[in-house]
């Protein structure tokens, strides 16, 4: 088939899932894909040598037919965005993709959240991760990454110079085994966004991360979750506390409880709010469900009237 006709079919393929043609970018998130979809999606790739960008996220169809939608990919070094969200991959897709990253050298968002058996049977998929020295955006929330597969991704890291956002939340594992990810938290020159929300962290977790900060690593970290982690004590939070005041480019942060629990704020409430002052670029915090010692009201009360600090402070009041 010529190019002219292979472009027409495209379109005509495009058109029927309401979407427009564009030459560096196809967006097919949610489209309700069906297997025949994907394969005709397939032959109406080789009509889009210049592809950059490719979401098929929500289209739950794609697990288990991915070889089949990318076999006609003229130049896949081309691509720098990969979205694969909820897409309900197999462990062959993992296989399969595993396969296809050393082709994929100039890749700089990959996004694989909410497939399961990305946490569960992909060690080799996530170790394979270091021939990917472009990427700057990597999000494997809700994975459910088991041991094996997390730390392969740890030593997979170690590689990611480029790295600026970091997704693991929802992923228990990580909770007790942050340390195998502090090499790279060391290392990182770029990193922005830390998600780590629902990770089951403890305080030496917490700890971990405290002593990151103090020796002067996450210089440019602009936004920092480790919301619903409920069982860091607070000699953790204060730890934390004392020195999330040297995170000088911060500006969301969010420590937040789970909705079903409350939680009297220790004294290390104190520090946070001490090292607020510390941070020019700090515009939130989030506090959810910390319930707030009346000894603190009156700083609390003067921070959210302060507009040189213009910090919104998301909590539930006072005690």
């Amino acid at each position: 088939m010529e190019l002219g006709s292979r472009m027409e079919k495209n379109e005509q393929f495009l058109q029927k899932l309401g979407k427009k043609s564009l030459d560096k970018c196809l967006d097919l998130n949610n489209c309700g894909l069906t297997a025949a979809d994907l394969r005709e999606l397939g032959e109406a790739l080789d009509a889009i040598p210049d592809l950059e960008e490719l979401n098929l996220s929500w289209n739950s169809e794609v697990g288990g037919n991915l070889p089949v939608v990318f076999h006609k990919v003229q130049d896949r070094s081309k691509i720098r965005t990969l979205e694969l969200v909820e897409c309900a991959l197999t462990p062959d897709d993992g296989v399969f993709v595993a396969q296809v990253i050393p082709l994929l050298s100039n890749l700089q968002e990959l996004d694989l959240s909410a497939n399961k058996n990305v946490g569960s049977s992909s060690e080799n998929l996530l170790s394979r991760l270091r021939f990917l020295p472009a990427l700057k955006s990597l999000l494997l929330n809700s994975c459910a990454l088991e041991r094996e597969p997390f730390e392969a991704l740890a030593e997979a890291s170690l590689h990611l110079r480029a790295l600026e956002i970091l997704n693991l939340s929802w992923n228990k594992c990580v909770g007790g085994n942050l340390e195998l990810l502090l090499d790279t938290l060391k290392l990182s020159t770029s990193l922005q966004e830390l998600r780590l929300s629902s990770c089951s962290l403890v305080t030496e977790d917490v700890a971990s991360l405290a002593s990151i900060i103090q020796t002067g690593h996450l210089a440019k970290l602009q936004k920092l979750d480790l919301s619903y982690n409920d069982s860091v004590c607070d000699a953790g939070w204060a730890v934390f506390c004392q020195n999330v005041g040297s995170l000088k480019e911060l500006s969301e942060l969010d420590i937040s409880l789970r909705p079903s629990n409350f939680r009297d704020c220790g004294q290390w409430v104190k520090h946070l709010l001490c090292a607020v002052t510390k941070l020019p670029k700090i515009t939130e915090i989030g506090m959810k469900r910390w319930v707030l010692p009346p000894s603190q009201e009156g700083q609390l009360e003067s921070l959210d009237q302060n507009h040189r600090h213009g910090v919104r402070l998301d909590h539930d009041g006072f005690r």
